[in-house]
């Protein structure tokens, strides 16, 4: 594709807004009017909603239940999403195992999983990060014994597993050979959460959200039929994984959204007798924002194109995972001091704080992980420098 939408992708657009003002369930639309964090039963109905529709996964291929879109709708499918301020489903199953089980699992894990992925009737989390492994993933510790019956006995511990206390299943990088080179010696293995062994603790992040869990796991007995790939193939898995994570955290949607938002909150807060909006240093702030967001979706174009044309993600998906996450952290620092004493009250009660500025410090807050999760920017900047420019 070219640089540009094609009169049809437009107009697909249009069907897209139709469809969000109209299927989004009344109370979603209030809470994402104000951007207001949504709890997993209403991420789970936006869900259930989009799969009647058929585009709860739409870059799914259609013969496995995806709607058949190009690369350029799913973009549109999913700005307008972000956009529209809808929930954001949960994305372990629809983008991550899912797709990777598409593409590397057998027939028979295609019929038991991908099924319920679709419908919403099994959720997942990721286990990938470990208290001691998080960028340098393959130094993961997390062992995976065959028993000699079939089956893996799988002992260690998972962190920053995102909402496995809803979860039904993980996938899991697990060193299912210690004596290889680190990365040779992992396997991609899926565990039911309810197998006895497995422990999820959640815990709180400083914005009050219940969203990051340690799990534990206590000699728990995996089938072996519930290996994805070859065994100690799984660092080829994830790295496919990772780059799909990467060009998903770009979220040039949910950035154009941040950043209304923080023109919004502008004009509505008063600065002796003007607002701050009308402050030349302030609309400088804003406009510098909206200048990386547009040298973002140009990239993201970019990879589009690319994708048009049959070109996988590769190392290129760690820019738009670099400065997708920058900007959209960087949009709530901007509300936040903006909002002034207004960003120290997400603790206090619903209606201390406009509704639009209700939600912002929780927000910002959660956001300070972008830039780690899915692989630090440091490490995004090393793979740049030796993927993409050469260097050492």
């Amino acid at each position: 594709m070219e640089l540009a939408f094609s009169p049809e992708e437009l107009a697909f657009r249009d069907q897209v807004r139709e469809f969000v003002r109209e299927g989004m369930p009344p109370a979603i639309r209030a809470k994402a009017a104000v951007d207001g964090n949504f709890d997993m039963h209403e991420i789970m109905e936006w869900h259930k909603v989009l799969y009647r529709k058929g585009w709860v996964a739409p870059h799914w291929p259609k013969e496995l239940g995806g709607p058949g879109l190009d690369t350029a709708r799913r973009f549109i499918l999913v700005e307008e999403l972000e956009l529209a301020g809808a929930p954001h489903l949960s994305p372990f199953g629809l983008s991550m195992v899912g797709p990777l089980i598409i593409q590397f699992g057998t027939d028979a894990q295609k019929q038991r999983y991908l099924p319920k992925i679709l419908a919403g009737e099994e959720v997942w989390c990721q286990g990938y990060s470990e208290p001691n492994s998080g960028s340098d993933l393959a130094s993961l510790r997390c062992r995976a014994e065959d028993d000699g019956k079939g089956s893996f006995v799988v002992n260690g511990q998972k962190t920053w597993t995102t909402y496995a206390q809803y979860a039904d299943w993980i996938f899991c990088l697990v060193r299912t050979d210690a004596s290889a080179k680190k990365q040779a010696g992992i396997s991609f293995l899926l565990i039911d959460l309810k197998t006895p062994g497995v422990t999820v603790k959640p815990f709180l992040t400083t914005g009050g959200t219940p969203a990051f869990c340690e799990t534990f796991f206590d000699n728990v007995v995996v089938p072996r039929e519930n290996l994805v790939g070859p065994l100690n193939g799984g660092w080829t898995l994830a790295k496919a994984l990772l780059g799909h994570e990467r060009t998903m955290i770009a979220a040039v949607g949910q950035s154009a959204r941040a950043i209304r938002r923080v023109k919004r909150i502008a004009s509505e807060t008063r600065m002796g007798a003007a607002t701050v909006l009308d402050d030349p240093g302030f609309r400088a702030k804003i406009a510098r924002l909206e200048i990386k967001l547009r040298s973002l979706q140009m990239a993201n174009y970019r990879a589009i194109a690319g994708a048009q044309l049959g070109k996988a993600p590769g190392p290129e998906s760690s820019i738009l995972k670099l400065r997708g996450s920058e900007i959209l952290q960087q949009a709530f620092e901007l509300a936040m001091e903006i909002m002034g004493e207004n960003s120290l009250t997400w603790f206090n009660d619903a209606g201390v704080v406009p509704p639009f500025e209700q939600w912002v410090p929780s927000a910002f807050n959660y956001l300070r992980a972008t830039t780690i999760y899915g692989g630090s920017n440091e490490i995004q900047k090393n793979i740049i420098a030796k993927m993409i420019l050469g260097l050492g």
